[in-house]
């Protein structure tokens, strides 16, 4: 469902509220908060879907994203001969940038992490104990600073 669906269904539920309301203070409160959501709601409407692009860094990112994209109703594509790693969505953006993307961030942030762990743990018990990063040689890079020094 929409952010515009969710905001209509949320309006039925005030109206209900204050047409039900036995006492003037909950009228006063639920008539408050249909104005709020009335508005709301003609600002969104206002605001037309964009074509927006996101090029995401790996296979698993672009998995997630385009899952996460259909879970909040949308028809993620890319175009012939873009990389398989870009998503095209036709979606506001302020939908984009207050729901999609910071939920799309937290879980790729806690799927990197998962997908680093258990990369390590396959690495160490599979193909040899240390997994740490590679050293930094200083030396190399100096020797390749004089041999490319004209001579003479």
């Amino acid at each position: 469902m929409d952010e515009v669906a969710k905001l209509i269904d949320t309006l039925r539920r005030v109206e209900a509220l204050y047409n039900g309301a036995t006492t003037p203070g909950e009228r006063v409160a639920a008539g408050f908060a249909k104005e709020r959501l009335d508005a709301r709601l003609k600002e969104m409407m206002k605001e037309q879907p964009v074509e927006l692009k996101f090029s995401l860094e790996n296979n698993w990112s672009r998995k997630l994203f385009t899952a996460l994209a259909r879970k909040h109703g949308l028809d993620p594509y890319r175009y012939y001969r873009q990389r398989y790693t870009t998503v095209m969505l036709r979606i506001t953006r302020r939908y984009c940038d207050e729901v999609l993307w910071p939920e799309f961030l937290k879980l790729d942030e806690i799927l990197m992490k998962y997908l680093d762990e258990i990369t390590d743990r396959v690495v160490r018990e599979a193909i040899h104990n240390d997994a740490s990063e590679v050293a930094i040689r200083q030396q190399l890079l100096e020797q390749r600073a004089t041999a490319t020094e004209p001579k003479g």
